[in-house]
């Protein structure tokens, strides 16, 4: 039935339901093409359409040459298929002239579709790192350094331990400016790589002249690769995104040896007459606030 000519609706679009109707009558007839004679009823149920439609399309192949009635058999018309009538060979070409045309503008969808997600390059606002203003960052020209030293408040006068001020032990050299600062002749890595990365993305690292600018501005006695440890395990636990890592890192080792000189000027006074300052003040004070909350109760 594939060479038997494709019928065409008024519109010139195949009619696939004389098609459909015509597959049912081969299966009927004999190897000639003679004798087919299924009932309007059995057409019915192999092809799901309607008595109307299946009489309709009947009177099309019969009008287009592809059946013709030979007699009559209990009630039912005997068709005979028109076996000699075949397509042209130009429906086959033209059908895969319509694959390849189908692909071609497929592939011309898809194409125009990645080009509307993707942003060109030309079309990129890029903002240079000296115009980026780094939160959190004090430029050295412009201000004091944030950990400038302050006067020691003397153990008999501070109010609260957490009061006390900074040690006079902590230098007051200001860092490098950020970002990008220049340490020792050498700068840091460059920035270049992405807008907001993550740090392995960025493909963060310590550099020497980072290293000696964090000795030379908070002494030796800061464990710089502790606190870088501390540093890449917060930022890529919380998934962060940084346009200046090194700006970061130094943001973070400042703080560090901040709240490292704040716990070394605790000062907490024993009823014995004794003095504990650093860690141990510390430590002292929590256990006799806990003590306290024990005896008299949370005042909250």
């Amino acid at each position: 039935m594939d060479d038997a000519p494709m019928l065409l609706t008024d519109k010139g679009k195949p009619d696939t339901t004389a098609r459909n109707v015509l597959q049912v009558l081969g299966e009927h007839a004999h190897k000639d093409g003679s004798n087919a004679h299924p009932s309007v009823l059995r057409i019915q149920y192999r092809t799901g359409f309607d008595r109307r439609t299946v009489q309709r399309a009947l009177k099309r192949l019969e009008a287009g040459g592809l059946i013709a009635a030979a007699g009559q058999v209990n009630g039912r018309t005997v068709w005979k298929l028109s076996l000699h009538l075949k397509r042209p060979a130009s429906d086959w070409a033209d059908l895969e002239r319509g694959e390849e045309e189908e692909r071609r503008a497929a592939a011309e969808r898809q194409r125009r579709s990645r080009a509307k997600r993707v942003t060109q390059s030309a079309s990129v606002t890029v903002t240079h790192s000296n115009d980026v203003t780094q939160a959190d960052v004090t430029h050295s020209n412009d201000v004091s350094h944030a950990l400038k030293v302050r006067d020691v408040t003397h153990s008999a006068s501070a109010r609260h331990a957490l009061n006390a001020a900074l040690t006079t032990n902590q230098p007051s050299e200001q860092p490098p400016a950020t970002p990008v600062a220049e340490v020792g002749g050498d700068s840091y890595p460059s920035q270049e790589l992405a807008a907001l990365a993550p740090i392995d993305t960025d493909g963060f690292t310590v550099s020497d002249s980072m290293r000696a600018w964090a000795i030379r501005a908070f002494g030796s006695h800061l464990n710089i690769d502790y606190e870088t440890a501390q540093f890449l395990d917060h930022f890529r636990a919380n998934g962060a995104r940084r346009s200046n890592w090194p700006a970061e890192w130094q943001k973070w080792v400042r703080r560090s040896a901040k709240y490292a000189s704040e716990r070394a000027t605790n000062v907490f006074h024993l009823p014995t007459g004794q003095t504990l300052t650093g860690t141990d003040a510390t430590v002292a004070g929590w256990a006799a606030l806990a003590h306290q909350l024990a005896q008299n109760g949370d005042p909250a």
